[in-house]
């Protein structure tokens, strides 16, 4: 499936239908499934639902004179290409010198990416950016299970490689009212910026269309000799 294509509305039944058949994340039916979308949808546009204790995720100065948003999803194989061919040289010229600061905001379009997010974002988010970095690495092998159950192991697996102990994990996975913000939240996003595919990045409030790097060092460049 091209992620970059599919959008927001379709991601969003894709959750709602993955969600329905939910299977516990110890390998024991879960009775009825957390359904964080349909949840939102009947919040009145998200109204009913807090979603001020979800974390903005970033790196480098909230000074810094030029402001990136990264749009993506752990399981869009684009996202995993642009992390492991852009992002890390983007971070090292521009983050880690003060000259942008960044921002990952996640997309689901399906209940292993909202799952992958939740592993990320789990304790005090101090571990999100070195966690995202093993999901986008072992993409293909965690995606790969196949089964929910066997996806879940994965990624609690990498969870407690990154330093989280199992039962904190499993308990970030299992937080239905964390699933119930977070799809809200990234809603709220998409709808404000537009987002229609993955990965996406937004570049002091301008949507960009090419996301190889000298393209990035183009763009950024002129804005900071600007």
């Amino acid at each position: 499936m091209n992620r970059r294509t599919m959008m927001i509305g379709a991601a969003s039944a894709a959750i709602v239908a993955g969600l329905g058949g939910w299977i516990g994340l110890n390998g024991r039916g879960a009775g009825t499934p957390p359904n964080p979308l349909g949840a939102a949808n009947a919040a009145d546009d998200g109204a009913q639902i807090d979603t001020s204790g979800i974390q903005e995720m970033t790196l480098g100065d909230p000074d810094a004179p030029v402001t990136v948003i990264e749009y993506a999803s752990f399981t869009c194989p684009h996202c995993a290409n642009f992390h492991k061919s852009v992002f890390k040289q983007f971070k090292a010229e521009y983050v880690d010198t003060g000259k942008v600061h960044f921002i990952y905001r996640d997309v689901y379009f399906d209940r292993f990416g909202l799952w992958a997010a939740m592993v990320a974002r789990c304790g005090d988010g101090m571990r999100f950016f070195g966690i995202a970095d093993l999901l986008y690495e072992q993409q293909k092998d965690w995606v790969g299970g196949g089964d929910p159950v066997t996806i879940a192991n994965a990624l609690r697996k990498i969870g407690v490689i990154a330093g989280l102990d199992e039962a904190t994990v499993t308990q970030c996975l299992e937080d239905g009212d964390k699933a119930q913000a977070l799809v809200t939240w990234y809603q709220k996003n998409g709808e404000a910026d537009d987002i229609t595919g993955t990965p996406t990045l937004i570049v002091d409030g301008e949507k960009q269309s090419d996301l190889s790097f000298d393209a990035l060092k183009t763009l950024i460049d002129g804005k900071l000799e600007g």
